[in-house]
């Protein structure tokens, strides 16, 4: 049995089942068909409240992810002097125009990587001493090409622990204008880090990118979500020398309602293709969303599912055998290469997904993680550098380790659908994305026990 030791202080109030050392998954009693609400898109959540705490005047945020991220957002937010009422799935955020109302203090983001690049930035641009903390995971996480690019550009940084990582003293003076380097092949998250805080610089920001951008839908995203917010960037990400202007600015108050999250549908539609059952998940326009896992109903697809493709609604039928005998690429929407490498056990054919060599920089190294708990359940996997391939097998139940990493467990859980008595050790670290995952389930006939 693996000891697991996950980092609770990452978890938030919102947080589910975090006192429960395992769940038990077993299949449903009866064909798999339904609709499911999905939360909100986690990155756009954290999108939408930083700018919208940089904003002049009062912003509404609707379809908000009520999960650990996004707590630990609003918590950083309400720190730094910012008021964001929250009423449901709402947020009322009180925007301070670029000038935040307290200029020192301890900032813990927990275990949200998008927090620990997009707030350095956004400090950055004004005058203060700030600390910022997370999860031991997250200390590991990288983040040295966002804090060098920030330094360059006029903030200082002193590092508690390791260079250039969490936790670290941040002293702001504003950010100068120009240009800064930064590569394409490590995270977006660090190019939409140093964007959501470019239009305060006292002058205009060219961010210039090195190699291919290896999200570049999520740093697009993070471009729209920029203009709605008022602000007027300027991209080519389609050269071969890439870079982003922006002008200087303030962001305006927004009403905006957000789209479920797209990486969490994908769970669902798998449920579907692994079943022959049916799913709808509501509130999805697949020809307009910007999130890049909406990729994943073309292979669903090529794998014999049919695909209903609504303005609101996307609906997946699963067939009575899945297809394999492909290769993907991940590179774009790698945070389903977990969920792919659980459909591949079931598949006529192996499938091998690659250039997601990123991922093991995540919550976990995920493609080591998931090569070793497949492997406990029987199954032949090949680990490659940027990715795996993963043979069809009949995969035994076991107790599998979901590494402190809610993408692990999420895609583990699948295997529920067709083996029974499977075991998940901390089924709370699904709060991360998506506290209620495991009622969702058992809203669809699963049988759940902790």
């Amino acid at each position: 049995m693996d000891v697991f030791q996950p980092d609770l202080a990452a978890r938030s109030p919102w947080s589910a089942h975090s006192d429960k050392q395992q769940v038990t998954i077993n299949p449903p009693a009866a064909a798999l068909e339904g609709t499911v609400r999905i939360p909100g898109s986690k990155s756009l959540t954290n999108r939408a409240l930083i700018m919208a705490a940089l904003a002049e005047g009062k912003s509404q945020i609707s379809g908000l992810l009520l999960s650990d991220d996004s707590y630990w957002c609003i918590a950083a937010l309400e720190q730094l002097g910012v008021k964001v009422a929250i009423d449901g799935e709402t947020a009322y955020v009180d925007g301070c125009g670029g000038n935040w109302p307290l200029s020192s203090g301890e900032l813990y983001v927990g275990a949200a990587g998008t927090i620990a690049r997009f707030l350095p930035g956004a400090l950055a641009i004004g005058n203060g001493v700030w600390t910022i903390k997370g999860s031991k995971r997250l200390s590991e996480r990288p983040l040295a090409p966002l804090l060098d690019a920030l330094t360059d550009l006029g903030a200082t940084f002193e590092y508690e622990q390791s260079e250039r990582s969490l936790p670290l003293v941040l002293r702001a003076n504003g950010l100068q204008g120009g240009t800064a380097m930064l590569p394409g092949s490590t995270s977006s998250q660090f190019i939409s880090g140093l964007l959501i805080a470019a239009p305060y610089a006292k002058a205009p920001i060219t961010v210039r990118i090195e190699g291919e951008v290896v999200q570049k839908d999520y740093v697009e995203m993070t471009l729209e979500m920029m203009a709605l917010f008022g602000a007027a960037p300027e991209a080519s990400l389609s050269t071969d020398a890439p870079f982003i202007t922006v002008p200087t600015g303030k962001y305006e108050a927004h009403s905006i309602l957000l789209e479920p999250d797209v990486s969490t549908c994908c769970y669902f539609w798998a449920l579907a293709a692994l079943t022959a059952g049916r799913i709808r998940t509501e509130g999805i326009d697949a020809s307009r969303t910007s999130q890049p896992d909406i990729a994943m109903l073309g292979v669903l697809e090529q794998m014999g599912c049919t695909v209903v493709r609504g303005e609101s609604f996307v609906e997946v039928q699963g067939p009575e055998r899945l297809k394999g005998g492909f290769t993907v690429s991940m590179q774009k929407w790698s945070d389903q290469t977990l969920t792919l490498a659980v459909l591949a056990i079931f598949t006529d054919g192996s499938i091998t997904l690659k250039d997601a060599a990123h991922i093991r920089h995540h919550e976990c190294d995920r493609i080591a993680a998931i090569c070793t708990e497949l492997g406990k359940l029987g199954i032949h996997v090949m680990e490659h550098e940027d990715g795996l391939t993963v043979y069809p097998g009949k995969p035994q139940a076991a107790l599998l380790n979901s590494h402190d990493d809610h993408r692990m467990a999420m895609a583990l859980s699948l295997i529920g659908s067709k083996v029974s008595n499977l075991r998940i050790s901390d089924p709370g670290c699904v709060s991360k994305t998506n506290p209620n995952y495991f009622e969702q389930l058992a809203a669809l006939g699963f049988q759940i026990n902790y």
